[in-house]
Order: C-alpha cells, then structure tokens, then sequence
C-alpha cells in the first residue's frame, strides 16, 4: 500500500506542480488609452514617469501623442480613457458638453516666442506676448505657426487676435504647417523663423536648434513678463460607458496618481538635472493643500 501510494504521488507531483505555475501567472496588464498634447511627448515626460504608474497599477499605457484638440475629438470619439492636454477653454467645454467627467489641474509651464538671433522684427524689446506679434506682422518676418488647433496653436490664434493681427493665405511671410511642436521647432530652425512654443519642448530640443534662441518670454518662467504666457494642462477621464469597467477603473488610478503630491514632486524636478530648471511645474489640488494657495499655480 505504501509503494503505491508513493508511485501515485510521483504521479501527481507533476501535476500539481503544473498547476501551481498556472496559478501563478501574472494577470495581463490592463490597457490604459492616453490621449495627450506632443509637448508632454517631445519633452521626454511621458517616458520618464509612465513606467513607475505601470509598474504599480499592473497598467499598460498606449499613448497618442497629438495636438490637445485632436486629443479632445480623440476623447470625444470614445477612442481614449484620459486625456492630458493644455487648451483650458476646450477643456472646460468637453467636460461641459458631457464627453469628460471632471477636469483636475495637474501642472503648468509657460509659452516662449523663439526665433533667429538677429531678431529682424525687434521682438526682444516687446513688453507683451501681443506686442511681439505686432512687431512679427509689421516687419513682416517669417513666422511659422503649427495650424494643428493644439493648445500651442489656439493660444498663438489668440496673442494674434490680442495685437488686432489676422495673418491668412496672403501673408507669405506667415507658414501654417499643420505639425506637432517637436516639427514646427525643426522646421522653423531650419527657415529661422520665430514660433510659439512652449518652454518644456523648447529646453529639451534648444541644443538641435542652433538658429533659434528664446527672444520674448525669459530664460526662466519668473522672467516671463506677461502673465497670459502661462500654460496650464489638464487631466481629464473621458466619460465612460460603463464607469465600473476596469479601464475606467485604470483611468481613475492614473489621475489620483498623477495628481499626487509625490507624483507631483517628481514631475517638479523632472529636468532640473540637465536644464537647471523644471520642464513643468506641479499645480494639483493635493500638492497645493500641502503647499499652499502662494506657490506658483496654485492662487488660481
């Protein structure tokens, strides 16, 4: 009896040992659609602090880097769980027309107008984002503009609209490329135009862009002159069908994680490494509770 009883275990280690190894497989990830604006791309962000939010949450992130008004249509057309983008007007919208659940502020830097050394146009000595503009249609200088609707392309529309300048067609001086940041910054390198930028993307691409330098807008956001220069994202959870699914699950995590005052302390010190300054700079309800409404974006 006890030699069969032997044998019929040998049988069975095997077996069981196959089942414990299928019990513990690991669950798939659970995807995670991000639609988002190129800045948070370009500038390296993404890369930089994804991995961490996977790795805990179990979470695989499929992100569409484009303009913030094509991640919103993006979110409109139910083909992302979360946006992160930088176009506050169009933002409020979308939660307004019923297509976002809530929109959190999550961090903020500020736009740049760059362009060649010379500074045909006198942009240096403007005193305002609109004046500068003013100076780019009077002297008449090549300007090249995404004409993406991103973020950066609605607020350029509007520092337009602000110095009374509605550059068309016509205007040769004045290029509509239709292109993310990263390609309207190579391109106007290569023309040596003035742009709009926003100084995240502009400090980790400026050493690829040698006929190109910052001339309205400081070197660091305290020396940015002009307030309307600031350049607030977003994060916002696309209104799911079913809010128990567990990609609405996953998209809920994501924005209590990003919006976290430790997760917001590594996206304040992303790029002072390298930069000497931060690419971004945290602003979200949590982090403002432990740091107070006088820390830069948090009055508003």
């Amino acid at each position: 009896m006890l030699r069969r009883r032997v044998a019929l275990s040998l049988v069975l280690l095997p077996v069981l040992l196959l089942s414990s190894c299928k019990l513990a497989t690991p669950a798939a990830p659970q995807l995670l659609r991000l639609a988002t604006t190129t800045s948070t791309q370009d500038s390296g962000l993404l890369d930089a602090i994804l991995p961490a939010f996977e790795a805990k949450y179990n979470a695989q992130v499929d992100v569409v880097a484009v303009g913030s008004g094509q991640a919103i249509e993006i979110g409109k057309a139910g083909d992302a769980d979360v946006l992160l983008v930088h176009s506050r007007k169009a933002e409020d919208q979308f939660v307004a027309d019923g297509y976002g659940v809530e929109r959190f502020p999550v961090m903020f830097n500020d736009f740049v107008l760059v362009g060649p050394h010379a500074d045909p146009a006198g942009v240096g000595q403007a005193a305002s984002g609109a004046e500068a503009f003013a100076n780019i249609a009077q002297a008449q200088a090549p300007f090249v503009s995404r004409g993406d609707k991103s973020g950066t392309n609605t607020k350029e529309l509007a520092l337009w609209d602000s110095a009374g300048i509605t550059p068309g067609p016509a205007d040769t001086w004045y290029s509509s490329i239709g292109q993310g940041m990263g390609e309207t910054l190579q391109f106007s390198n290569e023309q040596q135009a003035y742009t709009l930028t926003d100084r995240g993307t502009w400090l980790s691409m400026a050493d690829k862009l040698p006929n190109l330098m910052i001339l309205f807008g400081g070197q660091t956001i305290s020396e940015n002159p002009d307030p309307a220069m600031r350049n607030p994202y977003g994060v916002i959870q696309v209104k799911p069908q079913d809010p128990n699914a567990p990609a609405a699950k996953m998209a809920e995590n994501f924005i209590d994680w990003l919006t976290s005052p430790a997760e917001q302390d590594v996206i304040g010190q992303y790029g002072v490494d390298k930069y000497g300054q931060p690419l971004f700079y945290p602003s979200s309800i949590a982090w403002c509770a432990q740091h107070g409404k006088d820390a830069p974006g948090c009055s508003g």
